[in-house]
């Protein structure tokens, strides 16, 4: 895999992410940029890209598997009473412009295209900021505003007949290891419990790492969280979790999640603290 355009994000002159802007990849994978490898201050790598048991994960990112009916997840469609199924539905985030670039963060801009044409044009902010010498915090924040002159809506599996699938939105594909990572959020513990949960922040912790995931605003804070850990390890924050998001012609949302990324496995008490260390910057 390669790309003309890489940016490569920096906290306290330390590499900790890759940033591809224009990844050449096949259009069932929905071409679209993404961080990876991102990695602790110590240099573990903290994410996985196309692996064997899902090849659409690209590390961290923005994905949407229905954006009225079009896949910007890669991938199989879920279709209502029919099951996952491969389509000719396949969108691309195209990388227009930077607006801003520095070793600590960008301000981006990318057009979401399918065959219809274009449909969504996204500014995206990641920065990236130092807490302690062995923690770090990725702010990213999205807007999705409608540029056509009809009404979208944003759908996920969950919302076309799979339960529990609310995949869409932010996405992070977490690093597998021998023995799936713990799970946990302020006030529950295990896949079980968190997944779907609305908390304020959730942590994966690994053999030697623990990424904290918190939603900044209090519109990120009221999607659920989607966690995967035993069929492989995967946070997002869900955007359609019961039902279909619509989004009016000209109109604009809006999610923002801070992840700490830490060396270490964290207990709830640091993982607390931290979180409300990074949000605060």
């Amino acid at each position: 895999m390669t790309s003309n355009d890489t940016t490569v994000l920096r906290v306290a002159g330390r590499p900790v992410g890759r940033y591809v802007t224009r990844p050449e990849l096949p259009t069932r994978l929905s071409p679209r940029p993404f961080l990876h490898p991102v990695t602790t201050l110590a240099g573990t790598a903290v994410t996985e890209l196309s692996p064997a048991d899902h090849a659409h994960h690209l590390g961290v990112g923005v994905a949407v598997p229905d954006v009225e009916g079009f896949n910007f997840w890669g991938g199989r469609t879920y279709v209502r009473d029919q099951g996952p199924t491969e389509l000719d539905n396949h969108g691309s985030q195209r990388h227009v412009t930077f607006q801003l670039r520095d070793p600590d963060g960008f301000v981006e801009e990318l057009r979401w295209v399918a065959a219809r044409g274009e449909l969504l044009r996204e500014r995206r902010t990641v920065a990236a900021t130092e807490l302690t010498d062995q923690a770090w915090a990725l702010d990213l924040t999205f807007s999705l505003t409608n540029v056509t002159k009809d009404p979208l809506s944003i759908g996920s599996p969950a919302t076309n007949g799979r339960p529990g699938a609310a995949y869409g939105g932010f996405f992070w594909r977490a690093r597998k290891e021998a023995a799936a990572p713990d799970v946990f959020t302020p006030g529950t513990e295990g896949e079980t419990e968190a997944h779907g949960s609305r908390a304020d922040w959730l942590a994966l912790a690994g053999s030697t790492w623990t990424l904290v995931f918190a939603g900044a605003t209090e519109q990120t804070r009221r999607d659920p969280w989607f966690v995967r850990t035993q069929e492989y390890p995967g946070v997002g924050s869900s955007l359609a979790y019961d039902e279909r998001l619509p989004l009016p012609p000209g109109e604009t949302v809006v999610r923002r999640v801070v992840t700490v990324v830490a060396d270490g496995r964290l207990g709830r008490d640091a993982a607390a603290a931290l979180v409300r260390k990074a949000v605060s910057l």
